[in-house]
């Protein structure tokens, strides 16, 4: 398998050596942009070709580059559905000039508060119908660009369950929408974290098949009278990352798991964890 890296480099605009190099410094092959929908009719063709340029010349792969929106797919106002297709869609060309491997994208929450957000509606059969709706035409100008989409799961999301997301894929019935093997987000209870390894062979069994790329992460337990689980940097928490990077490299040995969510002082502690896991486990990763 192949390690990339977010948070390293930030604007595609204005990527830089000084970026290039602390990533190439860690043995990254791979690296990440967000971007803002509402700022995309800002972005040159000039920008684009510098940007792909210097990443083929620091022969660094652009792993996924992912769109931010407001809007959720699966608003019961077609006025708002239709404007998060029209977001989804506006960052596919730029996208395919840079060359990405994967368009990353969300479905949002009916929580006014933001996609990552929970709310009772958000699991209603009718919100999926809408999500399965709002997803076909997304999926189908992906065909018409050429380039692989992977929607983004969290277990607070419409996107809950390995199941679920198995099933909103083969419902859309695209070879062109994939799913983010974001494994840590699927944990649901402390058992599930404390029996890690049952339950990651369970994701990988329901929705390996359907993820091709890895965002890499652990899971700590905090102390309080309610369940609270939160990230973690890969090796310093509970989970048994062995078990996911084998599992996903026996998939897609030469697939991208990416380092993510952390600060750039934990990024090589975490990169320094995963290549030992993964040798220690018999992974190559190149």
């Amino acid at each position: 398998m192949r390690l990339g890296v977010v948070g390293i480099c930030n604007d595609f605009r204005k990527l830089n050596q000084e970026e290039i190099a602390a990533v190439q410094e860690l043995q990254f092959t791979g690296v990440s942009f967000h971007y803002a929908s509402s700022a995309i009719p800002l972005v040159s063709p000039e920008e684009c070709s510098r940007c792909r340029f210097l990443l083929e010349n620091a022969k660094l792969d652009l792993v996924q580059f992912g769109i931010t929106y407001k809007e959720c797919l699966f608003d019961p106002r077609p006025t708002v559905r239709e404007a998060a297709i029209a977001a989804v869609n506006s960052g596919m060309q730029v996208a395919r000039k840079l060359n990405a491997f994967f368009y990353l994208f969300r479905p949002g929450s009916l929580n006014s508060d933001g996609a990552w957000t929970s709310h009772k509606d958000n699991h209603l059969p009718e919100s999926m119908d809408r999500l399965i709706e709002t997803l076909k035409p997304i999926a189908e100008n992906a065909e018409r660009e050429e380039l692989t989409l992977v929607m983004e799961t969290h277990a607070i999301s419409i996107m809950d369950s390995p199941e679920t997301c198995r099933e909103v894929v083969e419902k859309v019935g695209s070879n062109r929408l994939r799913i983010v093997m974001d494994f840590v987000n699927h944990f649901q209870t402390l058992r599930q974290v404390y029996e890690s390894e049952a339950r990651l062979n369970h994701i990988f069994d329901v929705m390996g098949q359907v993820a091709p790329m890895a965002h890499i992460k652990d899971i700590r337990v905090e102390n309080g009278l309610v369940l609270h689980l939160n990230e973690e940097v890969p090796g310093e928490g509970e989970l048994a990352l062995d078990v996911a990077l084998k599992r996903f490299d026996a998939l897609y040995p030469n697939g991208y798991g990416l380092i993510e969510h952390l600060p750039k002082e934990k990024i090589p502690l975490a990169n320094k964890n995963v290549r030992k896991i993964a040798a220690g486990n018999g992974i190559n990763i190149y």
